[in-house]
């Protein structure tokens, strides 16, 4: 063949390949060629030129393609060296695989290890719902076998290989997106598979090697911004935990600045006297909240045992309660309002507050009892009064900031009930002593042991009496030990610096009034001799007050109860006025007629001679034992 007619030949196919023109295109000057009838040297010409420029079309294209390609590669690179958005390069990744591939559907699916199964994270070109939102148990579909065995696996038809497990989930999945032909390849960090790239498309399609290649080379890409998100994350969290580091160690060298300054200040209020608020106020200050001390009643009874059994702070709602506690012995609560966060160094404070507030308490508690001791001292050298020199018990007094020369009563206080085991009853008369030794140091008065029971000194003001405040003693004590104490007084005595004998004798009354109230049954309240007169004389001992009242009076005071009648007031009236019913019937408002027929059924209930002189002094005395029997009215 001529050199004319080969350049002639490959002219057609090369402005072919200059503008690009389709496959299809190059057959046309070889039919050309055959339907002019030219000779076949030319048309064998344009043959083998139609080969050619096909190779050179199919090299170009696979040229262009490669450079698409590596672009894409390479701009993926680009967005992993800038990573910022995680979930952004992901999509970029899959965007450009489906593009360059020219699949209908790529999807990314990553390995959940604390559930177990692999999840999509992103989806291209996906329209059905389920399938975007697929989570695939390790080891199920085509997925599962690619991170099985860490190779590509590519199906042509899905629902036909048997080389996966299929199951209904995924397959319902990839039924609703219509997908037939499948490639997956694995993402790898190190030798580890952390999820799966695939490219699909519905329709049957044979995926060629280098596809194969292009969408691995993706996956490694993808598996390289995964990892690097992570270890961004894992820096992030290591600068915050860093972050924070700093501020707890700046945050403790304040909160140690701030308990060397309680330390400071609890010292300098011990070395100074001062008191449990003087310790809750300084708390206060310090902890920048509202501290308070509350008796052990007032305390949430499980904060407070829980914190007193482990000798640590414990919250309650928004509060804090630290128990004040020495020993056995409970005194109440320290308790932080309304500060619901408290660092360890603050509830550390907030402990050695506690501890110092219980030592001031056994401080003060020590020296209320040498007090009280003292107290207790000057008053059993009154009652013993004969060999005592009158000026010294007077110096003494005063010392105690008790004026003899005041008008006291003496009172008696005993508990009204005595209790079956010698240690409870003596534990018993300790709390009666001891409080009443509080009460006398309040009032400026003294306290002992005495008898059995209490007996107290206490001055006397213009508008008391000693009745009133005998029943004020006997409810205070009774609210103090939780039981009801009884207490007799004597009648006022003065002068007592004078004549210290007097309190012997005062004391004596005062018992005296004590037994006629219990012989009563008045058992926990107050009274004073005057209440008495000469009954009171006569109601020292063991005498049967009730037994006597009730043979007497008895049936009278029955029929009252039943019938709701008032004998026992007629009665009374009867004998005040004289046994005259005229003057009888003027004090009771009631017509004489009323009075004759009481007096009557007073005749029928006690016997004909109830008027006699024997009989009428023991139902006067009856009705004032009976009178005196009913409860005091406060």
């Amino acid at each position: 063949m001529s050199r004319d007619h080969a350049q002639s030949a490959e002219t057609p196919f090369l402005e072919l390949l200059a503008r690009g023109a389709s496959a299809d295109a190059y057959e046309q000057p070889v039919l050309l060629a055959r339907a002019e009838g030219g000779p076949a040297e030319r048309t064998d010409a344009l043959q083998r030129a139609k080969h050619l420029a096909l190779r050179v079309r199919s090299e170009l294209e696979g040229r262009r393609r490669r450079e698409a390609e590596l672009s894409a590669l390479f701009e993926t690179a680009h967005d992993l060296a800038g990573l910022r958005d995680l979930d952004a390069v992901l999509r970029a990744i899959v965007q450009r695989a489906r593009s360059l591939l020219g699949t209908d559907v790529t999807y990314l699916s990553l390995n959940d290890p604390d559930r177990g199964d692999t999840y999509m994270r992103v989806t291209e070109g996906s329209v059905a719902a389920r399938f975007q939102q697929l989570r695939l148990g390790m080891g199920e579909g085509l997925g599962g076998l690619v991170a099985q065995t860490a190779r590509p696996y590519v199906t042509d038809d899905y629902f036909k290989d048997a080389r996966f497990q299929h199951t209904g989930t995924i397959d319902a999945g990839v039924r609703d997106e219509g997908l037939v032909a499948i490639l997956g390849v694995p993402l790898m960090l190190g030798h580890h598979v952390i999820g799966v790239l695939f490219a699909a498309d519905r329709r049957a399609r044979v995926f060629e090697r280098e596809q194969i290649a292009l969408l691995g080379s993706f996956a490694a890409l993808a598996a390289a911004a995964i990892d690097t998100a992570n270890l961004l994350a894992e820096t992030r969290s290591a600068l915050a935990g860093l972050e924070r580091a700093n501020e707890i160690i700046r945050d403790r060298s304040g909160v140690i600045e701030r308990a060397s300054d309680v330390h400071d200040r609890l010292a300098e209020l011990v070395l100074r006297g001062g008191g449990v608020h003087d310790v809750a106020a300084a708390v206060s200050q310090v902890l920048d909240g509202t501290v308070e001390f509350t008796e052990a009643t007032a305390a949430p009874e499980y904060a407070l045992e829980a914190s007193r059994a482990d000798g640590h702070v414990v919250r309650h709602k928004d509060d804090w309660i630290a128990a004040v506690a020495a020993g056995d012995e409970l005194f109440g609560a320290l308790v932080l309002r309304g500060h619901p966060g408290l660092d360890p160094v603050d509830q550390l404070t907030l402990e050695r507050a506690a501890m110092v507030t219980s030592l001031l308490l056994l401080a003060r508690r020590s020296a209320a009892e040498a007090e009280q001791r003292v107290r207790g001292e000057l008053l059993d050298d009154l009652l013993d009064a004969r060999d005592r020199d009158p000026r010294l018990l007077d110096d003494r007094a005063r010392r105690l900031h008790a004026d003899l020369s005041a008008t006291h009563v003496v009172l008696a206080a005993r508990l009204d009930a005595t209790e079956t085991d010698a240690d409870q009853e003596a534990d018993a008369r300790r709390r009666l002593w001891a409080a009443a030794s509080h009460l006398a140091a309040t009032r400026h008065g003294l306290a002992a042991a005495r008898d059995g029971g209490t007996v107290l000194l206490l001055p006397l003001t213009d508008s008391d009496s000693a009745t009133d405040l005998a029943r004020r003693t006997a409810r205070h004590l009774g609210r103090a030990v939780h039981e009801a104490v009884t207490v007799g007084a004597s009648a006022p005595v003065r002068d007592l610096a004078a004549r210290p004998e007097a309190v012997a004798a005062a004391y004596t009354e005062a018992g005296r009034c004590l037994d006629a109230l219990r012989l009563l049954g008045r058992g926990g309240d107050g009274a004073a001799a005057e209440d008495f007169g000469f009954l009171g004389l006569l109601l020292a001992g063991d005498q049967d007050v009730p037994g006597f009242v009730d043979r007497t009076i008895g049936q009278v005071v029955a029929y009252d109860e039943r019938r709701g009648t008032e004998l026992v007031r007629t009665l009374d009236a009867y004998f005040a006025c004289g046994m005259s019913p005229a003057r009888t019937k003027e004090a009771l408002h009631v017509h004489v007629n009323t009075v004759a027929q009481r007096l009557e059924r007073v005749g029928r209930l006690l016997g004909d001679d109830w008027q006699s002189p024997d009989r009428a002094l023991e139902i006067q005395l009856a009705l004032r034992l009976h009178r005196l029997s009913a409860p005091a009215r406060h």
